[in-house]
């Protein structure tokens, strides 16, 4: 059976260049439309079931982020629903994958995906609760909804003196360990049995936007939307004709008010879980930094693989890139707004060989975010 390498589908990304040899398939991943960017890679081989493969993506080199490679392993799947990690080397520009398959097809990815036919089942799922409404904010370039779900424990948005948290994931689309942290998060947060859940609801109404680029999604995009704009550089003069992801949550984040805005992403090269974002902003107040202190040592307290020893240096008090959505949004409502990272790789601090950082492991991540949120109200 000859070798057959393809992308054509929901999130896939990959242009082969030769796979006449099993043990020399030559690929590269494509940029971002109208971009630079490229690192998210997502394709299917078929036709080398028990031949040992040797897959070489020629350019990894120049991708956005290359000291990403470094200790980082693949994932491939022959169901799509179990991602293993497989032998992975980088050297010399080149990432190099070898692996065995035992099936006819088998999927590789830079990470296990959540493709826009996941989404679609997450928001069919959670708007079944009462709980929740379910809305449209407008629509992407590609034609695609922005949704946006609207949780509260009355039944609807409440006037009343609640609290408005909002949290939003996957502004960089190939950062799909946003989502699988969404649909842990959202899982926990509407189940009617969880006494977290329930004490959030009684005082927060929730505003979450599973996925904030739908188009950079579905395209196989590592970092930006349709037109090439990088989401997270969008918010200090987003743009309908360019940016309208970020525009219309702008817009709705006008209209509700924020108490609590959490921004969710993945990192390329660090192997750890943390927090990000705000202390460089203009007016950074002390119950700022005291609101970020308290959720910071929650999550420490409810979850294993959350740390705080390694993460990204804070800006400089007021030199703070107020392009971003956390800085934006803590700069704009005076509130805690953070950005959350995970690793592509593993959780260094708490390895696992078969499996890395994981959807499983992320969701149970997401999860323990109510209890850290919980702190901030209680706070």
């Amino acid at each position: 059976m000859p070798l057959h390498i393809s992308s054509g589908f929901d999130s896939g990304n990959i242009v082969c260049l030769d796979a006449s040899n099993p043990c020399d398939i030559r690929l590269e991943i494509a940029k971002d439309k109208n971009s630079d960017f490229y690192m998210w890679f997502y394709f299917r081989l078929t036709g080398a079931k028990d031949t040992n493969c040797r897959l070489r993506i020629m350019n990894a080199g120049g991708a956005a982020y290359p000291k990403g490679w470094e200790d980082y392993r693949a994932v491939a799947s022959s169901d799509r629903e179990n991602w293993v990690r497989v032998p992975t080397g980088y050297q010399n520009g080149v990432l190099t994958i070898e692996h065995m398959p035992t099936t006819d097809s088998l999927w590789f990815a830079y990470f296990a995906p959540f493709s826009m036919e996941r989404h679609a089942d997450l928001i069919a799922r959670a708007q079944l609760d009462d709980r929740v409404r379910l809305e449209v904010l407008g629509e992407t370039l590609d034609g695609q909804p922005i949704d946006l779900l609207t949780i509260s424990g009355t039944g609807g948005p409440s006037n009343t003196g609640k609290k408005n948290f909002w949290a939003i994931a996957r502004q960089h689309p190939g950062e799909s360990m946003a989502e699988w942290w969404m649909e842990g998060f959202l899982d926990r947060l509407l189940d009617p049995g969880d006494p977290a859940a329930q004490a959030l609801l009684k005082r927060a109404d929730f505003h979450v936007v599973p996925n904030m680029n739908p188009d950079g999604s579905r395209r196989g995009h590592l970092r930006t939307n349709a037109a090439g704009a990088n989401l997270n550089r969008e918010w200090s003069e987003p743009a309908m004709n360019r940016s309208p992801e970020v525009f219309l949550v702008r817009e709705r984040m006008w209209a509700t008010g924020v108490d609590f805005c959490l921004d969710v992403h993945g990192d390329e090269a660090l192997p750890y879980n943390f927090l990000a974002g705000m202390m460089g902003i203009p007016s950074l107040s002390e119950n700022q930094k005291l609101q970020q202190e308290i959720f910071s040592g929650a999550l420490l307290s409810a979850s294993p693989d959350f740390q705080t020893k390694y993460g990204y240096p804070d800006a400089k008090p007021g030199k703070g890139n107020m392009t971003l959505c956390s800085n934006w949004v803590a700069e704009e409502f005076g509130c805690l707004a953070l950005t959350l990272e995970m690793p592509f790789k593993d959780n260094a601090d708490r390895p696992d060989p078969r499996f890395g950082w994981s959807p499983d492991r992320t969701k149970a991540f997401g999860a323990a975010h109510l209890k850290a949120m919980l702190a901030v109200l209680e706070a």
